[in-house]
Protein backbone atom coordinates (compact mmCIF):
# COMPACT_ATOMS: atom_id res chain seq x y z
CA UNK A 1 0.00 0.00 0.00
CA UNK A 2 0.79 3.49 -0.35
CA UNK A 3 1.37 6.40 1.88
CA UNK A 4 1.60 9.80 0.69
CA UNK A 5 3.06 12.31 3.43
CA UNK A 6 2.53 16.16 3.17
CA UNK A 7 4.60 18.25 4.91
CA UNK A 8 7.60 15.25 4.42
CA UNK A 9 11.01 17.50 5.44
CA UNK A 10 9.10 17.65 8.65
CA UNK A 11 11.05 17.17 11.41
CA UNK A 12 8.70 14.55 12.94
CA UNK A 13 8.66 12.36 9.72
CA UNK A 14 10.78 9.93 10.84
CA UNK A 15 8.81 9.19 14.05
CA UNK A 16 5.83 8.14 11.22
CA UNK A 17 8.64 6.02 9.24
CA UNK A 18 10.11 4.10 12.05
CA UNK A 19 6.13 2.84 13.17
CA UNK A 20 5.82 1.97 9.74
CA UNK A 21 9.29 0.08 9.87
CA UNK A 22 7.74 -1.91 12.43
CA UNK A 23 4.76 -2.64 10.42
CA UNK A 24 4.35 -4.72 7.04
CA UNK A 25 1.26 -2.29 5.85
CA UNK A 26 3.13 0.30 3.55
CA UNK A 27 6.08 -0.76 1.05
CA UNK A 28 5.68 2.73 -0.78
CA UNK A 29 6.05 6.56 1.22
CA UNK A 30 5.90 9.47 -1.20
CA UNK A 31 7.23 12.11 0.78
CA UNK A 32 6.06 16.07 -0.21
CA UNK A 33 7.66 19.34 0.62
CA UNK A 34 7.45 22.40 -0.37
CA UNK A 35 11.37 23.20 0.91
CA UNK A 36 13.69 20.66 -0.94
CA UNK A 37 16.56 21.37 1.29
CA UNK A 38 14.14 20.27 4.45
CA UNK A 39 13.46 17.13 2.02
CA UNK A 40 16.48 16.21 1.40
CA UNK A 41 17.48 16.64 4.77
CA UNK A 42 14.79 13.99 6.02
CA UNK A 43 15.34 11.63 3.27
CA UNK A 44 18.48 11.31 4.12
CA UNK A 45 17.54 10.48 7.98
CA UNK A 46 15.21 7.89 6.62
CA UNK A 47 17.80 6.40 5.16
CA UNK A 48 20.04 5.84 7.72
CA UNK A 49 16.82 4.28 10.05
CA UNK A 50 18.38 0.87 9.14
CA UNK A 51 17.38 -1.67 6.79
CA UNK A 52 14.24 -0.85 5.16
CA UNK A 53 11.47 -2.94 2.61
CA UNK A 54 9.68 0.39 1.82
CA UNK A 55 10.25 2.51 -1.16
CA UNK A 56 10.55 6.36 -0.10
CA UNK A 57 10.04 8.69 -2.70
CA UNK A 58 10.82 12.86 -2.29
CA UNK A 59 9.24 15.25 -4.17
CA UNK A 60 8.17 19.00 -4.20
CA UNK A 61 4.93 18.15 -6.77
CA UNK A 62 1.86 17.48 -4.78
CA UNK A 63 0.30 16.32 -7.27
CA UNK A 64 3.45 13.46 -8.10
CA UNK A 65 3.03 12.27 -4.60
CA UNK A 66 -0.76 11.88 -4.02
CA UNK A 67 -1.81 9.30 -7.63
CA UNK A 68 -2.49 6.13 -6.06
CA UNK A 69 -1.94 6.73 -2.08
CA UNK A 70 -4.20 4.57 -0.14
CA UNK A 71 -3.78 6.96 2.74
CA UNK A 72 -2.70 10.70 3.08
CA UNK A 73 -1.03 11.78 5.76
CA UNK A 74 -0.68 15.66 6.23
CA UNK A 75 1.07 17.58 8.48
CA UNK A 76 1.72 20.72 6.75
CA UNK A 77 2.96 23.57 8.15
CA UNK A 78 1.82 26.60 6.09
CA UNK A 79 4.14 30.16 7.18
CA UNK A 80 6.89 27.53 8.61
CA UNK A 81 8.06 28.01 11.60
CA UNK A 82 8.42 32.29 10.43
CA UNK A 83 4.77 32.12 10.83
CA UNK A 84 4.74 30.22 13.92
CA UNK A 85 6.87 33.11 15.53
CA UNK A 86 4.87 35.61 14.03
CA UNK A 87 1.60 33.86 15.54
CA UNK A 88 3.51 33.66 18.81
CA UNK A 89 4.86 37.50 19.08
CA UNK A 90 1.76 39.29 17.78
CA UNK A 91 -0.60 37.60 20.12
CA UNK A 92 1.80 38.26 22.96
CA UNK A 93 2.09 42.26 21.74
CA UNK A 94 -1.15 42.74 22.18
CA UNK A 95 -1.22 41.50 25.62
CA UNK A 96 -2.70 37.66 24.82
CA UNK A 97 -1.23 34.49 24.73
CA UNK A 98 0.85 33.58 22.46
CA UNK A 99 0.54 29.80 21.50
CA UNK A 100 0.27 28.45 17.95
CA UNK A 101 -2.91 26.35 18.30
CA UNK A 102 -4.48 27.60 21.60
CA UNK A 103 -6.13 31.60 21.29
CA UNK A 104 -5.02 34.41 18.37
CA UNK A 105 -2.12 32.27 17.23
CA UNK A 106 -4.65 29.32 16.60
CA UNK A 107 -6.73 31.58 14.82
CA UNK A 108 -4.15 33.16 12.99
CA UNK A 109 -2.52 29.77 12.00
CA UNK A 110 -5.92 28.45 10.48
CA UNK A 111 -6.60 31.48 8.55
CA UNK A 112 -3.81 30.78 5.95
CA UNK A 113 -3.92 27.17 6.69
CA UNK A 114 -7.67 26.59 5.52
CA UNK A 115 -7.37 27.74 1.96
CA UNK A 116 -4.26 25.35 1.43
CA UNK A 117 -5.98 21.96 3.44
CA UNK A 118 -9.07 22.62 1.14
CA UNK A 119 -7.18 22.83 -2.15
CA UNK A 120 -5.26 19.67 -0.57
CA UNK A 121 -8.26 17.95 -0.18
CA UNK A 122 -10.03 18.96 -3.49
CA UNK A 123 -6.58 17.25 -5.29
CA UNK A 124 -7.00 13.97 -2.88
CA UNK A 125 -10.74 14.10 -4.63
CA UNK A 126 -9.38 14.10 -7.59
CA UNK A 127 -6.44 11.96 -7.87
CA UNK A 128 -6.46 9.88 -4.94
CA UNK A 129 -9.90 9.60 -4.26
CA UNK A 130 -10.80 5.96 -2.74
CA UNK A 131 -7.64 7.46 0.07
CA UNK A 132 -8.27 8.33 3.89
CA UNK A 133 -6.74 11.40 4.98
CA UNK A 134 -5.19 11.28 8.29
CA UNK A 135 -4.80 14.51 9.49
CA UNK A 136 -2.31 15.98 11.86
CA UNK A 137 -2.33 19.69 10.61
CA UNK A 138 -2.89 22.48 13.44
CA UNK A 139 -5.38 23.52 14.54
CA UNK A 140 -6.41 19.78 14.06
CA UNK A 141 -9.75 19.39 14.84
CA UNK A 142 -10.54 22.70 13.13
CA UNK A 143 -8.70 21.97 9.74
CA UNK A 144 -10.06 18.14 10.06
CA UNK A 145 -13.70 19.90 9.77
CA UNK A 146 -12.82 21.93 6.85
CA UNK A 147 -11.52 19.16 4.95
CA UNK A 148 -14.48 16.94 5.54
CA UNK A 149 -16.52 19.59 3.58
CA UNK A 150 -15.09 18.18 0.67
CA UNK A 151 -13.82 14.49 1.48
CA UNK A 152 -16.86 13.63 4.29
CA UNK A 153 -15.51 11.19 6.54
CA UNK A 154 -12.51 9.74 4.69
CA UNK A 155 -10.82 12.66 6.69
CA UNK A 156 -9.97 11.30 9.83
CA UNK A 157 -8.03 13.80 12.44
CA UNK A 158 -5.40 12.36 15.38
CA UNK A 159 -3.53 14.30 18.03
CA UNK A 160 -1.50 12.38 20.43
CA UNK A 161 -2.22 14.35 23.50
CA UNK A 162 -5.61 12.64 24.55
CA UNK A 163 -3.61 8.95 23.86
CA UNK A 164 -0.79 10.16 25.87
CA UNK A 165 -2.96 11.43 28.88
CA UNK A 166 -4.93 7.96 28.80
CA UNK A 167 -1.83 5.92 29.00
CA UNK A 168 -0.53 7.72 31.74
CA UNK A 169 -3.49 7.37 33.89
CA UNK A 170 -3.67 3.76 33.28
CA UNK A 171 0.12 3.00 33.56
CA UNK A 172 -0.61 4.80 37.19
CA UNK A 173 -3.92 2.62 37.58
CA UNK A 174 -1.64 -0.52 37.48
CA UNK A 175 -3.35 -1.77 34.35
CA UNK A 176 -2.60 -2.03 30.46
CA UNK A 177 -5.22 0.05 27.96
CA UNK A 178 -6.37 -2.94 26.31
CA UNK A 179 -8.07 -3.35 30.09
CA UNK A 180 -10.16 -0.70 30.02
CA UNK A 181 -12.52 1.17 28.21
CA UNK A 182 -12.07 5.18 28.10
CA UNK A 183 -14.70 7.88 28.70
CA UNK A 184 -12.85 10.94 27.23
CA UNK A 185 -14.76 14.03 25.37
CA UNK A 186 -13.73 17.46 23.92
CA UNK A 187 -12.66 19.71 20.66
CA UNK A 188 -8.92 19.21 19.87
CA UNK A 189 -6.50 20.53 22.72
CA UNK A 190 -9.93 21.05 24.72
CA UNK A 191 -11.22 17.61 26.15
CA UNK A 192 -10.83 15.33 29.78
CA UNK A 193 -10.40 12.32 30.26
CA UNK A 194 -14.05 11.73 32.65
CA UNK A 195 -13.87 7.65 33.52
CA UNK A 196 -11.76 4.68 33.12
CA UNK A 197 -13.63 1.60 33.28
CA UNK A 198 -12.58 -1.51 34.32
CA UNK A 199 -14.88 -4.42 34.67
CA UNK A 200 -17.46 -2.25 34.69
CA UNK A 201 -16.24 -0.28 37.21
CA UNK A 202 -15.22 3.39 37.07
CA UNK A 203 -11.40 3.77 38.51
CA UNK A 204 -11.04 7.42 38.21
CA UNK A 205 -12.89 8.45 41.39
CA UNK A 206 -10.61 6.27 43.04
CA UNK A 207 -7.46 7.94 41.67
CA UNK A 208 -8.82 11.16 42.14
CA UNK A 209 -8.74 10.47 45.90
CA UNK A 210 -5.88 9.21 46.29
CA UNK A 211 -3.44 12.19 46.43
CA UNK A 212 -0.49 10.70 46.93
CA UNK A 213 -0.59 8.36 44.12
CA UNK A 214 -2.40 11.18 41.75
CA UNK A 215 0.45 13.26 42.53
CA UNK A 216 2.58 11.48 40.27
CA UNK A 217 0.86 12.04 37.04
CA UNK A 218 1.63 14.48 34.78
CA UNK A 219 -1.39 16.17 34.85
CA UNK A 220 -1.28 16.00 38.25
CA UNK A 221 1.94 18.39 38.95
CA UNK A 222 0.67 20.81 35.96
CA UNK A 223 -2.60 21.54 37.42
CA UNK A 224 -2.55 20.80 40.98
CA UNK A 225 -4.29 17.81 42.73
CA UNK A 226 -6.67 19.99 44.59
CA UNK A 227 -7.95 21.10 41.03
CA UNK A 228 -8.25 18.18 39.62
CA UNK A 229 -9.98 16.75 42.49
CA UNK A 230 -12.38 19.68 42.26
CA UNK A 231 -12.97 19.29 38.74
CA UNK A 232 -13.77 15.21 39.11
CA UNK A 233 -12.18 14.58 35.54
CA UNK A 234 -8.68 14.90 34.03
CA UNK A 235 -8.23 17.69 31.28
CA UNK A 236 -5.73 18.11 28.72
CA UNK A 237 -2.89 19.31 28.98
CA UNK A 238 -3.80 22.21 26.63
CA UNK A 239 -6.88 23.50 29.32
CA UNK A 240 -3.42 24.86 31.11
CA UNK A 241 -3.86 27.87 28.84
CA UNK A 242 -7.46 28.18 30.08
CA UNK A 243 -7.47 27.00 34.09
CA UNK A 244 -4.39 29.00 34.68
CA UNK A 245 -4.23 31.63 31.72
CA UNK A 246 -2.52 34.17 33.71
CA UNK A 247 -0.01 32.24 35.14
CA UNK A 248 0.83 31.03 31.17
CA UNK A 249 0.92 34.49 29.84
CA UNK A 250 2.97 35.36 32.44
CA UNK A 251 5.70 32.42 31.77
CA UNK A 252 5.12 32.96 27.89
CA UNK A 253 6.55 36.64 28.39
CA UNK A 254 8.85 35.88 30.83
CA UNK A 255 10.89 33.77 28.74
CA UNK A 256 13.80 34.58 26.59
CA UNK A 257 12.25 32.81 24.13
CA UNK A 258 8.71 31.70 22.96
CA UNK A 259 8.69 27.74 21.45
CA UNK A 260 8.11 29.13 18.32
CA UNK A 261 11.87 30.95 18.54
CA UNK A 262 13.08 27.66 20.22
CA UNK A 263 12.26 25.40 17.64
CA UNK A 264 13.29 27.83 14.57
CA UNK A 265 16.90 27.75 15.92
CA UNK A 266 17.15 24.18 17.41
CA UNK A 267 15.50 23.48 13.31
CA UNK A 268 17.62 25.68 11.67
CA UNK A 269 20.57 23.98 13.34
CA UNK A 270 19.64 20.77 12.53
CA UNK A 271 18.84 21.37 8.53
CA UNK A 272 22.10 23.06 8.30
CA UNK A 273 23.93 20.20 10.09
CA UNK A 274 22.53 17.52 7.96
CA UNK A 275 23.53 19.16 5.07
CA UNK A 276 26.79 19.55 6.05
CA UNK A 277 27.27 15.98 7.60
CA UNK A 278 24.63 14.03 5.60
CA UNK A 279 26.37 11.10 6.98
CA UNK A 280 25.62 11.39 10.53
CA UNK A 281 21.45 12.95 9.40
CA UNK A 282 20.33 9.92 11.93
CA UNK A 283 22.44 11.10 15.03
CA UNK A 284 21.52 14.78 14.52
CA UNK A 285 17.63 14.07 14.54
CA UNK A 286 18.03 12.00 17.50
CA UNK A 287 19.76 14.80 19.24
CA UNK A 288 17.52 17.29 18.47
CA UNK A 289 14.40 14.97 18.85
CA UNK A 290 14.87 14.23 22.95
CA UNK A 291 15.88 17.83 23.67
CA UNK A 292 12.69 19.05 21.62
CA UNK A 293 10.52 16.20 23.47
CA UNK A 294 12.17 17.26 27.33
CA UNK A 295 11.23 21.42 26.71
CA UNK A 296 7.69 20.72 25.37
CA UNK A 297 4.98 22.93 27.19
CA UNK A 298 7.51 24.37 29.45
CA UNK A 299 5.67 27.21 30.49
CA UNK A 300 3.22 24.74 32.38
CA UNK A 301 6.04 23.23 34.63
CA UNK A 302 7.98 24.16 37.79
CA UNK A 303 11.91 25.11 36.15
CA UNK A 304 13.64 22.09 37.53
CA UNK A 305 10.58 19.43 36.38
CA UNK A 306 11.09 17.18 34.13
CA UNK A 307 8.67 16.38 31.10
CA UNK A 308 8.17 12.48 30.77
CA UNK A 309 8.12 11.86 27.43
CA UNK A 310 6.86 8.56 26.81
CA UNK A 311 7.25 6.86 23.15
CA UNK A 312 4.20 5.99 20.87
CA UNK A 313 2.62 9.13 20.29
CA UNK A 314 0.53 10.82 17.04
CA UNK A 315 2.87 8.17 14.69
CA UNK A 316 1.16 5.21 16.69
CA UNK A 317 -2.06 6.68 16.20
CA UNK A 318 -1.60 6.91 12.94
CA UNK A 319 -0.46 3.63 12.26
CA UNK A 320 -3.30 2.33 14.39
CA UNK A 321 -5.99 4.38 12.33
CA UNK A 322 -4.25 2.57 9.20
CA UNK A 323 -3.96 -0.78 10.10
CA UNK A 324 -7.49 -0.80 11.34
CA UNK A 325 -8.93 0.28 7.76
CA UNK A 326 -6.89 -1.71 5.78
CA UNK A 327 -7.09 -4.94 7.83
CA UNK A 328 -10.73 -4.48 9.06
CA UNK A 329 -9.33 -5.61 12.63
CA UNK A 330 -11.11 -3.05 14.16
CA UNK A 331 -9.50 -0.94 17.31
CA UNK A 332 -10.54 1.49 19.86
CA UNK A 333 -8.80 5.03 19.35
CA UNK A 334 -9.38 8.31 20.46
CA UNK A 335 -9.65 10.63 16.89
CA UNK A 336 -11.29 13.92 15.64
CA UNK A 337 -14.67 12.76 13.81
CA UNK A 338 -18.06 14.30 12.76
CA UNK A 339 -20.18 14.13 15.77
CA UNK A 340 -23.48 12.63 14.62
CA UNK A 341 -24.90 12.28 17.76
CA UNK A 342 -22.19 11.31 20.06
CA UNK A 343 -22.62 14.82 22.30
CA UNK A 344 -25.90 16.41 22.94
CA UNK A 345 -26.22 20.06 22.00
CA UNK A 346 -23.43 19.91 18.95
CA UNK A 347 -24.88 19.56 15.50
CA UNK A 348 -23.48 16.43 13.33
CA UNK A 349 -21.37 17.73 11.46
CA UNK A 350 -19.21 19.37 14.19
CA UNK A 351 -15.51 17.68 14.62
CA UNK A 352 -15.07 16.41 17.96
CA UNK A 353 -12.65 14.29 19.83
CA UNK A 354 -13.65 11.28 21.21
CA UNK A 355 -13.14 7.69 21.35
CA UNK A 356 -14.65 5.96 18.31
CA UNK A 357 -14.47 2.20 16.46
CA UNK A 358 -12.09 2.09 13.20
CA UNK A 359 -12.87 -0.58 11.01
CA UNK A 360 -12.30 -0.45 7.12
CA UNK A 361 -15.44 2.06 6.63
CA UNK A 362 -13.25 4.66 8.66
CA UNK A 363 -13.82 5.81 12.29
CA UNK A 364 -17.35 6.01 14.29
CA UNK A 365 -17.58 7.71 17.11
CA UNK A 366 -18.77 5.90 20.34
CA UNK A 367 -22.04 6.66 21.87
CA UNK A 368 -21.13 8.70 25.07
CA UNK A 369 -23.01 10.29 28.09
CA UNK A 370 -24.01 14.31 28.88
CA UNK A 371 -21.27 16.48 28.83
CA UNK A 372 -21.22 18.86 32.32
CA UNK A 373 -22.09 22.27 31.51
CA UNK A 374 -18.99 23.80 32.07
CA UNK A 375 -17.44 21.38 29.85
CA UNK A 376 -20.21 21.90 27.17
CA UNK A 377 -20.39 25.23 27.03
CA UNK A 378 -16.39 26.04 26.47
CA UNK A 379 -17.02 23.55 23.54
CA UNK A 380 -20.04 25.44 22.29
CA UNK A 381 -18.16 28.74 22.59
CA UNK A 382 -15.12 27.24 20.62
CA UNK A 383 -16.78 25.31 18.47
CA UNK A 384 -18.37 28.80 17.42
CA UNK A 385 -14.73 30.42 17.08
CA UNK A 386 -13.57 27.65 15.13
CA UNK A 387 -16.63 28.25 12.10
CA UNK A 388 -16.28 31.46 12.56
CA UNK A 389 -12.17 31.43 11.80
CA UNK A 390 -12.81 28.80 9.00
CA UNK A 391 -15.31 30.97 7.00
CA UNK A 392 -13.06 33.97 7.21
CA UNK A 393 -10.33 32.00 5.61
CA UNK A 394 -13.11 30.88 2.90
CA UNK A 395 -14.11 34.37 2.26
CA UNK A 396 -11.12 36.58 3.11
CA UNK A 397 -13.07 38.74 5.29
CA UNK A 398 -11.86 40.70 8.26
CA UNK A 399 -14.84 41.20 10.09
CA UNK A 400 -15.44 37.35 10.56
CA UNK A 401 -12.20 37.09 11.74
CA UNK A 402 -12.69 39.94 13.92
CA UNK A 403 -15.49 38.56 15.24
CA UNK A 404 -13.36 34.91 15.97
CA UNK A 405 -11.32 36.78 17.86
CA UNK A 406 -13.12 38.47 20.22
CA UNK A 407 -15.16 35.63 20.95
CA UNK A 408 -12.33 33.09 21.86
CA UNK A 409 -12.16 33.13 25.87
CA UNK A 410 -8.48 33.94 26.04
CA UNK A 411 -8.94 37.08 23.99
CA UNK A 412 -10.38 39.86 26.53
CA UNK A 413 -11.26 42.72 24.50
CA UNK A 414 -13.15 43.22 20.81
CA UNK A 415 -10.30 45.90 20.69
CA UNK A 416 -7.96 43.73 20.86
CA UNK A 417 -9.67 41.42 18.72
CA UNK A 418 -9.53 44.46 15.97
CA UNK A 419 -5.37 44.84 16.41
CA UNK A 420 -5.23 40.77 16.35
CA UNK A 421 -6.78 40.88 12.94
CA UNK A 422 -5.03 44.23 11.66
CA UNK A 423 -1.59 43.02 12.86
CA UNK A 424 -1.97 39.16 11.35
CA UNK A 425 -3.03 40.67 8.33
CA UNK A 426 -0.07 42.61 7.72
CA UNK A 427 2.06 39.96 8.27
CA UNK A 428 0.34 37.31 5.95
CA UNK A 429 -1.82 39.20 3.72
CA UNK A 430 -4.86 37.18 4.76
CA UNK A 431 -8.01 39.15 3.94
CA UNK A 432 -9.48 41.91 0.81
Amino acid sequence: MKLAILGGGGFRVPLVYQALLASELIDEVSLFDTSPARLRAITQVLGQCGPSRIRVRPTTVLDEALPGADFVFSAIRVGGLEGRVADERIALAAGVLGQETTGAGGIAYALRTVPIALDIAERVQRLAPSAFVINFTNPAGLITEAMQTVLGPRVIGICDTPTGLARRVVELLGLSESDVELDYVGLNHLGWLRRVLHRGQDLLPGLLAEPARLSRLDEARMFGVDWLRLLGVIPNEYLYYFYYQREALAAITGAERTRGEFLAAQQHDFYRQSAERPEHAWKLWQGALQVREATYLAESRAEDENRHAAGGGYEQVALGVMNAIAGDTPARLILNVANGSTIAGLDAHAVVEVPCVVDRNGARPLPASAVAPAQLGLMLQLKAVERLTIAAAQTRRSDLAVTAFALHPLVDSVSVARTLSRDYDQAFGLFD
